[in-house]
């Protein structure tokens, strides 16, 4: 409704001309997602660093001196970490010393397109970029391997060799931490993903901003609390570069339908990521549950709570042309029953559960 002073009309005050709830001096850029506040872009990066700040010093990130390598990909997150904690760094005299650490999967028409952006940003940024792959590592490129096992179960093969990858990069590289892009909106998604999955095990610690202290090198998420849509905004404002295509060989993952749910609930409760990651903190697991038992591989030596770990489960499978071997939660060839046991299980319950008070029926 147009408002009047001393008797004329004014029209209504545009939404892009509402002053900066922060300096109150410029106009209002955006919105910020995680707030709805109304706030200029110089204000934007003030807070958006701030924040991530605070995060890394209340949770004691990192000491003085540490070798730190950042897992960049050339995506939005990790090229946003590596300026942020660049820039923070200087700023606040971490005394840090930073590396870039990429894994080349082997996808082509993606990963090796994202990793030219990497090699920029190591020039831009001036900071030493290690590159591991998966064929150094394994012998396999995830093109060799979706040509092997198809796309339905191949993200399980690449996120168990990335992470292992990244854990012998880092080795190379000689760190004392890791620092991963991993968001708010992907620790929700993972949260919910272990709630669905039923797995305790990692739904106890997926919430951690510091994981993995108990094996080789310890990974950090500064970003535990940075929503994504204020990286995405921030890199725009910032006009970093970066690269925004996304995997080839993940449009049907099972993270992606997590991911669409947490983002219509953002849309009707902007808080409700915080307070998944909130409600992931607070779980208490029963003393009555057991726990896996953290060991190391037979063959690689590699942390693990079987005798093989899932990389060398997975790519023995791959090795023998049984790629599925090592698929879902069986033990493959760790320690679990062979196809014919679990067939015969099988083909036992299905008896026992037509034995009723009729008699039993036989298939």
């Amino acid at each position: 409704m147009d408002s009047a002073i001393d008797g004329v009309r004014q029209p209504p005050a545009r939404a892009g001309s509402r002053l900066c709830t922060h300096c109150g001096e410029r106009k209002a850029a955006l919105k910020r997602p995680k707030t709805l506040e109304q706030i200029c872009r110089e204000c934007f990066y003030i807070v958006f660093e701030d924040e991530i700040h605070r995060t890394i010093v209340d949770n004691n990130l990192f000491k003085p001196g540490d070798r730190v390598a950042i897992g960049a990909s050339g995506g939005k997150d990790s090229t946003v970490l590596a300026y942020v904690l660049s820039e923070l760094n200087r700023r606040h005299k971490y005394c840090l010393d930073l590396f870039l650490l990429s894994v080349d999967e082997g996808i082509t028409g993606y990963r090796d397109d994202s990793l030219e952006t990497v090699k920029r940003n190591e020039i831009q940024y001036g900071l030493p970029l290690k590159i591991v792959s998966y064929k150094d590592l394994y012998g396999w490129t995830m093109d060799d391997i979706v040509k092997a096992i198809g796309l339905k179960n191949n993200c399980t093969f690449c996120g168990v060799f990335r992470r292992q990858a990244l854990d012998r990069g880092a080795a190379l590289l000689s760190v004392d931490k890791i620092v991963t892009g991993h968001n708010a909106d992907d620790i929700a998604e993972t949260v919910l993903l272990n709630i669905l999955r039923g797995d305790i095990a990692r739904l106890s610690r997926c919430t951690f901003i510091i994981t993995g202290e108990d094996g080789p090198i310890p990974r950090c998420k500064p970003f535990k609390y940075t929503y994504e849509k204020e990286i995405v905004m921030y890199a725009y404002f910032k006009k970093l570069d970066y690269f925004s295509t996304e995997c080839i060989y993940s449009p049907n993952a099972y993270r992606g339908f997590a991911r669409e749910f947490i983002k219509d609930l953002e849309r009707m409760r902007p808080r409700a990521i915080l307070d998944i990651i909130k409600s992931g903190e607070n779980f208490r697991i029963s003393t009555t549950t057991r726990m896996p038992e953290q060991g190391t591989c037979e063959r690689c030596g590699y942390i693990s709570s079987q005798k093989l770990c899932k990389a060398c489960v997975l790519l023995d499978g791959l090795n023998r042309g049984l790629p599925k071997l090592g698929i879902g939660r069986t033990k493959g060839v760790a320690g679990g029953d062979s196809d014919s046991e679990r067939q015969a299980k099988r083909s036992q319950r299905s008896r026992s559960s037509l034995q009723g008070k009729h008699g039993n029926v036989d298939l």
